[in-house]
């Protein structure tokens, strides 16, 4: 008998769905959670079809309830190394150059947070609860605030912090959290026009535009325009720009070669 994964893996078309596999724990984080999503993420970079990434969970209570805190289960950290398994998680996901999705089915609490925030694009069922409940176990969400400060304004972040307290999704949208909030029986579809909206467009230019994003927001103004001018530079000399062009003029649909 084999265990049951922690992440499944499925190709639909030109998307990588990504789903956490745990509802009966509420889709909470340990070892085999990250492992699992990072190869979603390798395996998805990896295959030269796959132009978008949906991060999700099974079950319609919860997206990810943050770290699995039962004994045994995962929560722990190896002094001995110097990275941790989440924190390099976040990191290749910020490196990614393939657009990604948050489908946010349910509670999005700690860790959950983390992991919303490390995708491009968000949307969440109207039921969803999220919070960052840290500071209730003697903790602080650390790790996820490397990526929220960035997201979401400062003085919310530190009341979510600070506090503790649940927000609902339609707070969490307000904040910027979030793209979309949608009643539960609609996400599947607002998840689906999201995607279609990503993978029509270029692979290329969204590789590329991902990596310049990436690249800017360390940059001053003056360094950034230095760099944004090579890059378009570069891109304009791209298959799929060429291609981009010539649809557009012959009033066609493009077709994209991901070169």
């Amino acid at each position: 008998m084999t265990d049951t994964p922690a992440v499944l893996l499925t190709k639909r078309d030109h998307a990588m769905w990504i789903t956490i596999n745990r509802a009966d724990k509420r889709n909470a984080i340990n070892k085999n959670v990250i492992a699992g999503i990072r190869q979603g993420y390798a395996d998805a970079h990896a295959d030269h079809n796959i132009r978008a990434i949906v991060l999700t969970a099974a079950g319609d209570k919860a997206f990810c309830a943050g770290g699995d805190l039962q004994p045994g289960a995962g929560f722990a950290f190896d002094l001995s190394q110097p990275n941790v398994d989440y924190a390099d998680m976040l990191r290749e996901a910020q490196n990614a150059t393939l657009p990604s999705i948050a489908r946010v089915n349910g509670v999005c609490m700690a860790g959950g947070i983390g992991l919303l925030c490390m995708t491009d694009l968000a949307v969440a069922a109207d039921h969803a609860v999220f919070g960052l409940p840290e500071v209730k176990i003697g903790l602080f969400p650390m790790q996820v605030l490397s990526l929220l400060q960035s997201i979401v304004p400062r003085r919310t972040v530190r009341e979510w912090c600070l506090t503790g307290e649940p927000f609902s999704a339609a707070e969490a949208k307000e904040a910027g959290l979030l793209n979309h909030v949608v009643p539960a029986a609609e996400l599947d579809a607002k998840t689906q026009w999201l995607l279609d909206r990503l993978t029509g467009k270029s692979p290329t230019a969204l590789r590329r535009g991902k990596y310049a994003m990436r690249a800017l927001a360390s940059m001053s103004f003056d360094e950034g325009i230095a760099y944004t001018e090579s890059q378009i530079a570069l891109l304009a000399m791209t298959e799929d720009a060429k291609e981009g062009l010539a649809s557009f003029n012959q009033k066609r649909t493009p077709v994209w070669t991901n070169r």
